[in-house]
């Protein structure tokens, strides 16, 4: 049998030597021929295996799982949806930080042939000269922001299948009824930012934007009886997500950290603080001109559109999903079936089985490193940095698709006679784009941060991929059908400063662990778009990658256990029923 460290004629030193010497790897030989050494000297372990038995098996298996992500998932093709090669000045594509025009806001074409041109050789110097030959919109170092992170989207992984082989539909085109439709929802997000989600039933602009959205032709967010209502406003249709109030438990209800305990209470912005409402502030931003950090005022439980814009954007990716796991691993909530030690998470005390609670458990172990509380916590942060590879790669890649920022410059453009854009008709006759001009005096898509939205393309959401990674890990790990414990709502007698029991209608489901989990995933990624930086496609369909990239960790992990591991059983977004 051919040995696996030789294939297609090449070693592996030769292959790790070849990696090396264009992206640094030959820095990890050192720790290789340490293991080669170790090998062949005397041990003193026990076990089933040892030795070079032991690194051959823990090399072949690496192998294996490597082959079958390789060829388990087809190399798909990857259609972006035309724009960019449709409008030969781009102005349907991302171009944030480089230069553009100012009269019409567009950007300039030598500084995005040269921002194509380093995305093609993906060359680390051709990025810097973007700067250096004044394809940026300022020649200050000390003022211009700079893009994020575009040569991650190159990058490879050691788990999961890799970021090439994940595919996603293209974004909606610039000039359709979906994008027009979904311009109109940001507008009415951006009207309602500083209305209490408790209110949306009785508030005359939400009623008007459950109105002006539902005569929409192609707009895909959810409804009730064909219609977008004040329960179905801003939201998703995940299982759950339409259920009870609008912010996930997960998000409200305080937490204990080892013996610290964690305040779920967010920041304040001070209500009306938006941002871009002149052109040239809005240009100023497109050129990557630095912006001051918005003032923050308070601290409130979340109970509105701002609070939540608030929390993603100074958030850590993972921050309300580790929140979450906490929650559930403090709060008496039992793991999946699929845990080999059974469905008490033990912390690593070892305590003892309850026959009752945990019929099936252990008699002799607990789970610690493997299906325990480290392992838990330490897969729910770990996927982030896996899903937004694989988003990263789309962004820059594949779509570059523009901003709502940048989409409503062109609206504004087009309103004071700069530019003309082939907008489709639903949104400059839509009831959002009149209350916006009203309250703002412009068509610009006022943001809720002073730099807008990041430095890198708005398809899709990296916020709303690691929420679908991370969520996607909890609902495999624990329980999902198992009822929230005492759930609690933001008081709307002192504006959110308290907590109150929440007491579900006659007639609605509870609150269940999967349905506030899957609202956890809406609300993050939801709140991008409430605060103006992302389109309800970016979040929906990021949901879904990072559903997929936590879906491949998983099968990936299930050949590394000895345990006598099944796999885990829980519903997808789209409520299908999958074991992994």
């Amino acid at each position: 049998m051919k040995s696996r460290k030789q294939k297609n004629g090449m070693d592996r030193r030769s292959f790790l030597n070849k990696l090396g010497a264009s992206a640094g790897i030959a820095a990890t030989l050192p720790a290789i021929s340490i293991l080669s050494n170790a090998a062949s000297a005397c041990a003193d372990d026990i076990g089933p295996q040892g030795g070079r038995q032991r690194a051959e098996e823990a090399e072949g298996l690496r192998v294996h799982v490597a082959e079958f992500d390789g060829d388990r998932v087809p190399i798909p093709n990857h259609p972006d949806n035309g724009d960019e090669d449709l409008y030969p000045s781009h102005f349907a594509s991302y171009s944030k930080c480089l230069k553009h025009n100012p009269t019409t806001g567009e950007v300039d074409p030598a500084a995005y042939d040269a921002f194509i041109g380093a995305l093609r050789t993906g060359r680390f110097s051709d990025f810097e000269a973007l700067f250096t030959n004044g394809h940026f919109g300022s020649t200050d170092g000390s003022k211009q922001r700079r893009l994020v992170n575009p040569i991650s989207a190159y990058d490879y992984d050691l788990e999961g299948v890799d970021s090439h082989q994940f595919k996603l539909p293209p974004p909606p085109k610039f000039a359709s009824a979906q994008r027009a439709g979904e311009m109109v929802e940001l507008y009415w997000m951006t009207l309602l930012r500083d209305v209490e989600f408790s209110s949306y039933a009785t508030d005359a602009t939400a009623a008007a934007a459950c109105l002006d959205l539902s005569k929409l032709s192609d707009f895909r967010g959810p409804k009730s009886g064909g219609q977008v209502t004040p329960q179905t406003l801003f939201r998703d249709s995940y299982r759950g997500c339409l259920d009870g109030p609008y912010v996930s438990q997960f998000l409200l209800k305080p937490v204990q950290f080892g013996s610290q305990l964690i305040d779920t209470r967010v920041q304040n912005i001070l209500p009306g603080t938006d941002y871009m409402a002149t052109f040239q502030n809005w240009l100023d931003v497109q050129n990557g001109i630095d912006t001051p950090a918005a003032p923050s005022n308070g601290t409130s439980y979340l109970d509105e559109g701002r609070d939540l814009g608030h929390y993603v954007h100074i958030d850590a990716l993972f921050q309300a999903y580790f929140v979450a796991c906490l929650h559930l691993l403090g709060g008496g909530y039992l793991a999946n079936d699929g845990n080999p030690y059974g469905k008490v998470i033990d912390g690593g005390a070892g305590r003892h089985r309850n026959a009752a609670t945990d019929p099936n458990g252990s008699l002799s172990m607990v789970g610690f490193g493997t299906f325990g509380a480290p392992e838990v916590l330490t897969l729910v942060c770990e996927a982030s940095t896996r899903a937004l590879k694989n988003e990263w790669y789309q962004k820059w890649l594949v779509h570059r698709n523009l901003r709502p920022e940048e989409f409503g410059g062109r609206v504004e453009a087009m309103r004071l006679g700069k530019a003309t854009y082939p907008f489709h008709a639903e949104l400059l006759n839509s009831g959002a784009m009149s209350a916006a001009l009203s309250k703002f005096g412009t068509a610009l898509q006022t943001q809720a941060y002073p730099e807008g939205s990041p430095n890198h393309p708005s398809y899709a959401s990296g916020h709303a991929t690691v929420a679908g990674a991370s969520v996607t890990i909890l609902k495999a790990l624990f329980d999902g059908s198992q009822v929230i414990k005492d759930p609690m709502v933001p008081n709307p007698a002192d504006h959110g400063n308290t907590l109150i029991p929440y007491v579900a209608p006659t007639g609605e489901p509870p609150l269940t662990v999967e349905g506030e989990l899957n609202k956890l995933a809406s609300n993050v990624s939801q709140g991008r778009n409430i605060a103006g930086v992302h389109w309800r496609t970016d979040a929906n369909v990021a949901n879904l990658l990072g559903e997929g990239t936590a879906i491949s960790m998983l099968r990936d992990a299930f050949h590394m256990y000895r345990e006598p591991f099944k796999g885990y059983t829980f519903n997808k977004f789209d409520g299908t029923t999958i074991t992994v």
